[in-house]
């Protein structure tokens, strides 16, 4: 019973302030001679404040019209535009910049919904070793990585040298598809010199700011290394984690000013591979068994950050500037 009048509460406190809220609006309408979406787009500035407050207006709306704009096909959405403006009876002559702005707004959330299903059909994907594709990306990653110790075999124990887990790496790809070999590819073509260092580094971590004798003692330490590939499909997985979870949208609303892309998706990668590098070096872990806590602890760190709406993780989504400046 106390149950059911916990819920009868919370459903009136719901409808009351629903109304409560439409009211408000209006009122605010007749007094400033404003709809919410002009508020929102001369009082906000462009990046994720504004998107996200127009996404969450026009998903509150009452209007299915207004509710469905922010699912149409990117080629409807001057059309779209045109029918909200109809719609609010907006003269568009009088307000020009409105249209604009409604327009990046759009962009940023039609093309993030995009993104979404992009990455969610890659993560999809199987390794298929008999693709030629596939396994010209395999190669690709070995020849970034290692470009003067050519692959003996396609089946070979070198892969374990870049972090695999066997002789053959098809079998590691099974948790995010082709998803977290497009990324590791992504990385070692696009940050080489990176990459090659976070490599290196997670095989023989470096801690300068020791003394020679305690670098003796600590370099023999095999624990405080990890495996390079398998890390990455695991912060794959966080990357999609974050985006599926809406997470991201601060971050690309606020750089990239239309729609985000699958390369968008990438060199957030590169960034998140690059800042969990210095985040396991600086938590010092006893052992590999510590990575999931250091992981969990790397992604709270970044929910936080994201929370902010100011947050872009790598402002001007130039990997290789933004990772070597850093």
């Amino acid at each position: 019973a106390s149950s059911f009048g916990r819920m009868f509460v919370q459903v009136c406190l719901y409808f009351y302030c629903k109304c409560l809220w439409r009211c408000l609006k209006f009122v605010v309408r007749k007094l400033t001679g404003q709809c919410e979406l002009q508020r929102i787009c001369y009082n906000t500035k462009p990046g994720a404040a504004r998107t996200m407050k127009i996404e969450a207006s026009l998903k509150g709306s009452k209007s299915k019209r207004l509710q469905t704009s922010v699912n149409v096909h990117p080629d409807a959405i001057e059309k779209t535009i045109d029918d909200i403006m109809e719609l609010k009876r907006i003269n568009p002559d009088i307000n020009p910049q409105l249209g604009v702005s409604l327009q990046a707004c759009l962009l940023q959330i039609v093309g993030y919904r995009n993104l979404i299903a992009e990455v969610e059909k890659l993560r999809r994907e199987p390794y298929d070793s008999e693709n030629p594709q596939h396994e010209e990306m395999l190669l690709k990653l070995w020849k970034c990585l290692k470009p003067n110790s050519p692959l003996k075999a396609r089946i070979s124990k070198q892969w374990c040298e870049i972090g695999f887990q066997g002789d053959d790496p098809k079998t590691d790809f099974r948790g995010m598809g082709l998803l977290g070999l497009y990324n590791l590819v992504y990385f070692a073509e696009w940050d080489t010199e990176i990459a090659q260092q976070v490599l290196t580094d997670s095989l023989h971590p470096k801690y300068s700011q020791l003394s020679k004798a305690e670098w003796e003692k600590k370099k023999f330490d095999k624990a405080i290394g990890y495996s390079f590939a398998i890390v990455g499909i695991n912060i794959t997985d966080l990357a999609y984690n974050l985006l599926v979870s809406g997470a991201l949208k601060t971050h690309f609303y606020n750089v990239a000013p239309e729609a985000p892309t699958l390369t968008h998706f990438q060199q957030t990668f590169c960034y998140l591979m690059h800042e969990f590098h210095k985040f396991w070096i600086d938590e010092d872990p006893l052992d590999i068994m510590e990575f999931n806590r250091v992981r969990e602890k790397f992604y709270k760190r970044i929910l936080r950050q994201l929370q902010n709406p100011e947050m872009a993780l790598c402002p001007h989504f130039a990997a290789s500037e933004s990772l070597i400046n850093m």
